[in-house]
């Protein structure tokens, strides 16, 4: 059967768990999906008859970054709040989304998100924001995976309306896009302070009924902790616990602040907890206790969270602070190792996504979800190990090729499906209205 792209020449990271690397091989994609990895002397034949052919030398061929934490829209608000910690910045950022924010900014902003993302080699994205359909919406318009879905906010929050209409909006979500392969439905309630124990256990019999995952914020501060013990007499991951919120389709974003029986629950319970290292470092929240987890054997992903509260969404940032932040915190340089570190932006956060046999890994049978990292760069020369060099060396911009199910949407470092730059003039003519939203 003639291929569809055959790449080849390439050093390509498989991520599997295995930690396959062939330094000069690469792959065969039929259908969306990856039919065969080999050595390129192993795939001349199938390179003879393919419909493309994708020469790779002074590249890293490995999977698209998986983004367990990110908020794709606030983008409009790159840099509008500074040098707050998390509970009076959020009132600010309240502020100016309760201003600004409708379908039509909220898909704005979560094309420029998205394109970000994409363009710097993230192919899929847990996504929680006000309007889930237009974070679909631009996620396809680009070209990559999201994982989305109903929004819940006690009281009316951005987009007004009561618990019957987010029930509605979450049922109808499930509706539209629960078979869709580019789209990962869940219910994401804001956290367990924003969000009572009957409506958070609401989200979850949604997601449930549907098969979909279910994502919140917990144990981001101590403020949070403590406001959590007042109202209900435990710890934030203890009530989630008692509630029964916690599995392996439950990803908890930040948990900065946990004692070890709240990490013992994580490991029991399968739940997956999304690493957001430079927001939490911005905000003054804390440092996570990333190698007891890892330890405990909690799944860890990685996130960016939003552009507002770390400025861009820079995945290789985060990856590359999870491997070294923790090693300075604890004095000790094995904290994190590097194959953890890169696990966590990548098999761990489809893990995260339910979808560990789809994507995370260039692996026969998978989507060919994948990234050209081009190492023809003084900062990637000498190389001896492609693996410490994506963690500790890689840059952004050094993506030059982006595929979502075998098809092209970054070539060169440019959108195929999109001109990003028509988003980019209708966000800039906002601008005076984002500032006056706060003023």
């Amino acid at each position: 059967m003639t291929a569809d792209l055959v790449i080849r020449n390439a050093i390509v990271v498989t991520c599997d768990e295995a930690g396959t690397v062939l330094r000069d091989g690469g792959l065969v994609v039929r259908g969306g999906r990856i039919a065969r990895l080999g050595q390129s002397s192993e795939l001349e034949q199938d390179a003879a008859s393919a419909k493309t052919v994708v020469d790779a030398a002074g590249h890293i061929l490995m999977p698209g970054l998986v983004n367990a934490h990110c908020h794709a829209a606030d983008s409009l608000f790159r840099g509008l709040v500074e040098d707050l910690p998390l509970e009076p910045w959020l009132q600010k950022v309240w502020q100016a989304e309760g201003a600004i924010l409708n379908p039509r900014t909220s898909h704005l902003g979560s094309v420029l998100g998205c394109a970000e993302l994409l363009l710097s080699g993230v192919t899929s994205v847990m996504d929680m924001f006000w309007y889930p359909v237009e974070t679909v919406r631009a996620a396809r318009k680009v070209g990559m995976r999201v994982s989305t879905g109903g929004f819940f906010f006690d009281g009316p929050g951005v987009t007004g309306g009561d618990l019957q209409t987010r029930i509605a909006d979450a049922e109808a979500f499930f509706e539209e896009f629960g078979k869709a392969e580019d789209v990962f439905p869940a219910t994401l309630p804001h956290g367990a302070y924003t969000v009572g124990p009957e409506n958070l256990k609401t989200a979850r019999e949604i997601a449930d009924r549907h098969g979909g995952l279910f994502s919140t914020h917990a144990a981001e501060t101590k403020a949070e902790q403590d406001d959590i013990r007042g109202r209900y007499g435990s710890s934030v991951i203890r009530h989630l616990d008692y509630l029964d919120l916690l599995d392996e389709k439950t990803t908890l974003a930040h948990c900065v602040h946990l004692d070890d029986e709240e990490i013992e629950i994580l490991a029991r319970t399968g739940a997956t907890v999304s690493h957001n290292p430079v927001s939490n470092l911005k905000l003054a929240s804390g440092i996570a206790r990333v190698p007891d987890m890892l330890e405990a054997g909690v799944n860890v992903a990685l996130g960016t969270d939003g552009a507002i509260s770390g400025n861009d969404l820079d995945m290789w940032m985060a990856l590359r602070l999870a491997a070294t932040l923790h090693k300075g915190a604890r004095q000790s340089a094995d904290a994190v190792s590097t194959p953890q570190a890169l696990a966590m932006a990548t098999m761990a956060g489809a893990r995260a996504l339910g979808a560990e046999d789809r994507i995370g890994s260039l692996e026969t049978g998978k989507f060919a979800d994948m990234i050209l990292v081009d190492i023809r760069r003084p900062h990637a020369v000498p190389m001896f190990d492609p693996v410490t060099h994506l963690v500790y060396s890689t840059a952004k911009s050094d993506v030059r090729h982006v595929f979502v199910g075998g098809r092209q949407v970054v070539r060169d470092g440019v959108l195929t499906l999109h001109a990003i730059e028509e988003t980019m003039d209708e966000v800039n003519r906002l601008v005076p209205r984002i500032a006056a939203a706060i003023a």
